[in-house]
């Protein structure tokens, strides 16, 4: 089986906790204690592992930067439709995250950026099923 885990440093886990079980996903308490949380995105496939900065920090010898004010990772989920895209970025800015840029919508794509309370960037989006599987000029195509 492939997985993809994504770590991610927080400052208050318990405040993480209830940022990404508001936006939709659920935490898998087997592989959560103190020190970090298995935030399940896609159950089987896709995780973010939400560690304290101290926890974080054992993994590397270099400095942990602060994703909110040096960003270097955009972590973007593409959900089922537009509507579900809205309703993770409203549910994610009522506990507490932030929209730093407007909604972009290209067409064949939509897309909204969310900063989660310690600054990691997600962008939800949602990607018409013809340009997933044909590339965007195939809905431009259909539109004429």
């Amino acid at each position: 089986m492939t997985a993809m885990f994504v770590n991610l440093p927080v400052t208050d886990l318990e405040r993480a906790k209830a940022f990404y079980t508001a936006i939709g996903f659920r935490i898998n308490p087997l592989f959560s204690d103190h020190n970090a949380a298995c935030v399940v995105v896609e159950e089987d496939h896709s995780y973010f592992m939400i560690l304290v900065r101290e926890f974080f920090q054992t993994f590397t010898d270099l400095p942990i930067g602060d994703p909110a004010t040096n960003p270097s990772v955009s972590t973007a989920i593409f959900l089922d439709s537009r509507e579900a895209v809205d309703k993770a970025t409203a549910d994610g800015l009522a506990a507490g995250g932030s929209e730093a840029r407007p909604a972009a919508d290209y067409g064949f794509m939509y897309q909204r950026q969310l900063t989660d309370p310690d600054g990691n960037i997600l962008e939800f989006g949602w990607m018409d099923p013809v340009a997933a599987q044909q590339g965007p000029e195939a809905v431009a195509n259909q539109q004429a």
